[in-house]
């Protein structure tokens, strides 16, 4: 068979179609997220709720949303960082802290919606599996679906570690623990997996975090002072690790409310390009101006372009 070229010729690019403006910047799994939107039509306008978690170089963020056409509408949300409220002033992206986000945002939302005091969830941390759907109420629990984005879902992954704590805070979510820690799965066939319960239990109260401080402060003093510089300046050393995830738990369960930041009160004043706060503080800043005004300009240049090219050929 001859070789054939292929020609993108003009009638191709009149039919190319671009893809969605997340999918081109690789944001978006929309396969998986029709999947996690997609609602009954026999559930009319009935609201899919999910739980999405998300990780930054510094956080986890855990928000409870739900999708409509003008876009994803946040029901209650939670940030690793408002765990220094509740005694956790640093690590704020590991296992520990997506557990603790995770318990706080389902607190939370079960808050807003007055099912506090009917689901209270799991208050024993023990690392076992548990389903608030298996106890018997004669309201249904609220439900919703993980949404892990672009994430791998590897096994021992933090996104486990927020799923935990929402499910033991009360919420509905459907999962199995084949992707929690500790979790072995059968060698062969007809053998039964196993799941160690307790190796997930060290996970959610930092066991990995004390054991890595405590070889560090062991081998490598400098290390460790350089790795560790932030739990150092806040007096938390390998031993307070347990004890202060325990107590955030607490707290947590005592008050979820988010407490907004309190406004500075800083005004700002504008004189063309710069801008000058109440604090003291001075920035510039460009001022857009309108098309009439900048083909003003424009022609301004043009002219002086060519009054100048007159004034050589004088010259000249």
């Amino acid at each position: 068979m001859a070789f054939v070229k292929v020609l993108k010729n003009n009638s191709y690019f009149k039919r190319f179609q671009v893809k969605p403006r997340r999918r081109r910047e690789g944001k978006t799994d929309y396969r998986a997220r029709r999947k996690m939107v997609r609602q009954d039509k026999n559930k009319f306008n009935n609201k899919k709720y999910r739980l999405v978690v998300r990780f930054t170089n510094r956080r986890v963020i855990c928000q409870i949303m739900y999708a409509t056409i003008r876009g994803d509408m946040v029901v209650a949300q939670a940030t690793s960082t408002e765990l220094t409220k509740y005694g956790v002033p640093v690590g704020h992206k590991n296992y520990a802290a997506a557990y603790c986000t995770g318990l706080l945002v389902a607190r939370r939302v079960l808050k807003k919606f007055g099912l506090d005091e009917t689901f209270k969830g799991k208050e024993e941390i023990d690392g076992e599996d548990y389903h608030v759907e298996d106890e018997e109420n004669d309201q249904r629990p609220f439900k919703c679906i993980l949404d892990v984005g672009l994430q791998t879902t590897a096994v021992g992954h933090r996104m486990w570690g927020a799923l935990k704590g929402a499910v033991d805070g009360g919420l509905h979510i459907p999962h199995t623990n084949k992707k929690f820690p500790g979790f072995k799965p059968a060698e062969e066939k007809g053998q039964e997996s196993e799941y160690d319960a307790e190796a997930h239990k060290e996970k959610i109260f930092g066991s990995h975090v004390k054991e890595y401080m405590e070889m560090l402060a062991e081998e490598d003093p400098t290390k460790y002072e350089a790795h560790f510089s932030k739990f150092i300046a806040e007096d938390i050393d390998a031993d307070k690790l347990e004890e202060m995830y325990t107590e955030a738990h607490e707290k947590i369960r005592e008050n979820p409310e988010h407490e907004p930041a309190e406004k500075k009160g800083i005004t700002h004043s504008r004189s063309e390009e710069q801008i000058t706060s109440s604090d003291g503080t001075e920035h510039v800043r460009s001022k857009k101006i309108t098309l009439e005004q900048r083909r003003a300009k424009v022609a301004e240049k043009i002219a002086a372009a060519q009054a100048k090219l007159m004034e050589e050929d004088d010259d000249e």
